[in-house]
């Protein structure tokens, strides 16, 4: 059964969460705290965690970002729930490493599907065997590492998909609204553009930092393009 850990200090929004998520047939676990949210991934890896931002002594923000740079949480797809619905805040929870984002108040069936994409694309990512390579970047689909000039990095999953997407189509521009589809499995002209910005922007950090050159070109008024 399909492992869903959440997080949040609102107990309300907690036990609505974990009511819906087990009519879903998930296997749910709760916590009101960072500290109860560690406790809880030191007995068992889940398939998702679902993060509140503000939290007392430790936020979420916080607490991803600390996640992230654990091996064993690196490619553990996150989801924040959050009433910080501004663009800034968004953007900051996706730099630190978050994969998708819902704002409070929040329509059920909006959460289930974001849930369910998240859970889906995981699955997928799982049964994708093949190393891809374009000239110096290699891409490994077993360990979600990039090397670039011999030098070695971490992704988080939707780094991966997003990098393996660009990979795939070499020489494409590709504008926010088709990766907003193609990677993250949003219905057409739904998505905020921000979440693809701001996984290039911490794609590149990783890839071109100390590179000979630059990987991700932005084609300015369609979208991004990684050249052969």
């Amino acid at each position: 059964m399909t492992h869903i850990l959440a997080v949040d200090d609102d107990n309300e929004v907690l036990e609505t969460v974990g009511r819906v998520l087990r009519h879903e047939d998930y296997e749910v676990s709760l916590a009101s705290s960072a500290a109860q949210a560690v406790v809880q991934l030191e007995k068992r890896l889940p398939d998702l965690m679902i993060l509140d931002v503000i939290m007392p002594e430790v936020d979420g923000v916080t607490l991803c970002r600390q996640l992230r740079r654990d091996t064993r949480y690196i490619t553990l797809p996150i989801l924040f729930l959050t009433a910080k619905g501004g663009t800034e805040d968004i953007v900051t929870g996706l730099d630190a490493g978050a994969d998708d984002y819902v704002v409070k108040p929040f329509e059920l069936a909006e959460l289930r599907a974001r849930i369910t994409a998240l859970l889906r694309r995981g699955k997928r990512d799982r049964t994708t065997e093949n190393v891809l390579q374009l000239n110096d970047l290699r891409l490994d689909s077993d360990t979600y590492q990039v090397s670039v000039d011999e030098n070695s990095m971490q992704l988080t999953s939707t780094e991966y998909r997003l990098l393996r997407y660009l990979m795939e189509h070499p020489d494409q521009a590709l504008s926010p609204g088709h990766l907003l589809q193609a990677v993250w499995e949003y219905p057409p002209n739904t998505g905020d553009p921000d979440l693809v910005r701001a996984h290039v922007r911490n794609l590149r950090a990783k890839i071109e930092k100390g590179a000979r050159r630059k990987y991700i070109r932005t084609i300015h008024g369609v979208g991004y393009m990684i050249s052969t």
